[in-house]
C-alpha cells in the first residue's frame, strides 16, 4: 500500500483529503505545521502532498530543506495562490507538481497517481525497432526520432511500458492540460488516430470497452 505524507493546516480539507486517499486506497499520514511533517516523513512514505501556507513556515522553504539534504521523494503542492512566481518558486524547490486550490477530486488523483509512476526508476524500453529516449523525451524508430508531441509521448510511452491493455482512464491521466482542464474522451481518440498515422495502424490495437495495447507484430 503506497502511503502519502498529507501536509495541510486546514483541519476540514485535511480530513476530506485524507478520507478520499484513504478511498482510493492510499494510507495516509496527516500533518498540520512544517513541525509535524518534518517529524513524520519516515521511511513508510512514499510521496508527500503538501500546502504551501503553513501556520509555522511554508511549504516551498520545506520542500527545499528535504531536497538539500538529499530527499528525493516526489512531492505535490496545493497553493491558494495561482500567480507564476507561486508556481515557479515551489519548482524550483524540488516540487514535482502543483495543483490550485479550489481544485477537483479526481484532478487531484490523477496528478497523484501519474506523479508516483514518473517517480519510479525507469527502465530501457525497446519494442521491435522502436525505443523510448526518456531524457530527450523521443521515441526512436530504427534510431530516428518520430515528430510527436508531448501529449503522443507520454501516450505511446504508457503504451510501449506495458505488455498489457492500457485503461482509457489511465490514457486520459496525462491529457490534462496545464490549466487542469480535463480533456474528453473524444479527445484521446483523436490523439490514438495520429498517433497511428506516425507509429502505423497495427502498432496500437483497440481492445473495445477496455483501452487500448502496444503490439509488437506488424
Amino acid at each position: 500500500m503506497t502511503t502519502l505524507l498529507l501536509v495541510e493546516d486546514d483541519a476540514v480539507l485535511r480530513d476530506g483529503l485524507t478520507e478520499l486517499f484513504t478511498r482510493e486506497g492510499y494510507r495516509v499520514v496527516p500533518a498540520a505545521s512544517v513541525r509535524e511533517a518534518r517529524k513524520l516523513l519516515d521511511d513508510t512514505v512514499q510521496a508527500v502532498v503538501m500546502d504551501v501556507g503553513l501556520p509555522d513556515g511554508d511549504g516551498v522553504s520545506l520542500c527545499r530543506e528535504w531536497r538539500s539534504a538529499g530527499e528525493t521523494r516526489p512531492v505535490l503542492f496545493l497553493t491558494a495562490r495561482g500567480e507564476e512566481f507561486d508556481v515557479v518558486r515551489g519548482l524550483d524547490s524540488g516540487g514535482n507538481d502543483y495543483v490550485t486550490k479550489p481544485f477537483r477530486m479526481q484532478e487531484l488523483l490523477s496528478r497523484v497517481r501519474v506523479m508516483l509512476r514518473t517517480a519510479q526508476p525507469s527502465r530501457p524500453v525497446n519494442r521491435n525497432g522502436f525505443s523510448v529516449d526518456r531524457e530527450r523525451m523521443q521515441v526512436l524508430r530504427d534510431g530516428e526520432p518520430l515528430p510527436l508531441t508531448l501529449t503522443e509521448f507520454k501516450i505511446l510511452t504508457m503504451l510501449m511500458d506495458r505488455p498489457s491493455v492500457v485503461p482509457r482512464d489511465r490514457l486520459l491521466e496525462v491529457l490534462w492540460d496545464e490549466g487542469g482542464k480535463f480533456i474528453d474522451d473524444n479527445t484521446l481518440s483523436v490523439h490514438m488516430s495520429r498517433l497511428r498515422e506516425k507509429v502505423g495502424a497495427d502498432r496500437i490495437r483497440t481492445v473495445r470497452g477496455v483501452g487500448y495495447q502496444w503490439s509488437d507484430i506488424s
